[in-house]
């Protein structure tokens, strides 16, 4: 039995078949899973995926939206460029194709945010195309599979990589492109593991060159890793008659379209930074401070919990800023970080 062939039958007896995304055709449905899957535990997606569905039902919905509704089914999912080029996505295919997903790999690639693995599973789930795939759990099963050295995303190696994803479709006429597709995804995310992968009940481990050669902690290579960037930064947290002042982020970059807490220079006198605000600080409080780290680089935050002077001597908020009360902050897109630092304050209760 050929490679692919494998992976379809083990797929139909023991692949995930319960997922709430799957049993559909539906493109809008496949394409918001896989968006939301990419760097993201499937655990973790579920409830979004759920949520996101009850609002935006449909891609003429979603496009309809503002990014302002869009954000706060989003946030806490993190890697929030994904939530902002899904409602650009949305966008172009109401106004570019008629709120019809286009019909080819192709095609769907050329939408905001969807490089040509995503393309592709969408196009295998809902219109059966027989176009390959390679995710990180693809990647990693076929590094160990066909015995490929070499940081995977390193261009040469990637480029070998899809040979073999396409050479493998190719020797399949009658594929099920949705078992297959489905397989390989639920083969690197359930058995072909990164830490300890379970080998014994793999469906390709007697021509596995991995296996046979030990190499399963090897392949795929790791990347090089260098050091993480430490940046430090200043929060407040300034409240006024029980509201807290929050500022949008522009888009794009950090944290970009969320809600988050004014910031100031590491280092530098808080009550100043209020003052620049045009807020007069009655007391101060210093916080714990915390790490968040992204992709690229690793943030220190030193929050100070401020009261400020009650609202009749005060400027008013430009319009990228707002001051959010305790029953406005359930419904706003904010950080994770963030979130969790003003719902522990909440909790606490906010001294005065």
């Amino acid at each position: 039995m050929d490679f692919a062939s494998r992976i379809v039958a083990w797929q139909r007896s023991h692949g995930r078949h319960g997922l709430p995304w799957q049993g559909t055709q539906d493109p809008y449905r496949i394409w918001l899973s896989e968006i939301m899957l990419q760097q993201t535990q499937v655990a973790t997606v579920i409830p979004y995926y759920q949520r996101f569905l009850e609002r935006f039902p449909d891609v003429s919905a979603l496009a309809a939206a503002s990014q302002d509704e869009v954000m706060p089914y989003w946030a806490g999912l993190g890697y929030y460029a994904r939530a902002r080029n899904l409602h650009r996505c949305a966008q172009a295919v109401v106004n570019e194709w008629n709120g019809r997903f286009p019909p080819t790999a192709q095609q769907i690639a050329t939408l905001p945010g969807i490089g040509r693995s995503t393309a592709a599973a969408i196009a295998a789930f809902a219109y059966g195309e027989r176009a390959p795939i390679l995710d990180g759990n693809v990647k990693r099963v076929f590094t160990r599979h066909f015995g490929i050295a070499g940081d995977p995303a390193r261009r040469d190696v990637e480029q070998s990589l899809w040979a073999l994803a396409e050479a493998q479709v190719a020797a399949a006429p009658r594929l099920d492109m949705a078992a297959y597709t489905q397989g390989l995804m639920d083969l690197g995310a359930t058995l072909c593991t990164r830490g300890k992968p379970d080998c014994g009940h793999c469906p390709l481990a007697d021509t596995c060159v991995a296996r046979r050669e030990g190499r399963q902690a090897e392949l795929p290579t790791p990347k090089t890793r260098k050091a993480i960037p430490e940046r430090q930064t200043g929060m407040l947290v300034l409240q006024r008659d029980g509201a807290i002042l929050l500022h949008l982020r522009p888009s794009p970059g950090i944290w970009g379209g969320l809600w988050s807490l004014p910031e100031f220079e590491a280092g530098s006198d808080p009550a100043q930074a209020v003052q620049r605000l045009g807020l007069q600080p009655l007391r101060r409080y210093e916080l714990a401070a915390f790490a968040h780290t992204f992709t690229h680089y690793r943030l220190h935050i030193k929050p100070w919990y401020v009261p400020v002077q009650p609202a009749a001597s005060l400027a008013e908020p430009g319009p990228a800023q707002r001051w959010a009360g305790a029953a406005d902050l359930p419904g706003m897109a904010l950080p994770a970080p963030v979130r969790k630092l003003i719902d522990g304050l909440l909790e606490a209760g906010l001294p005065d």
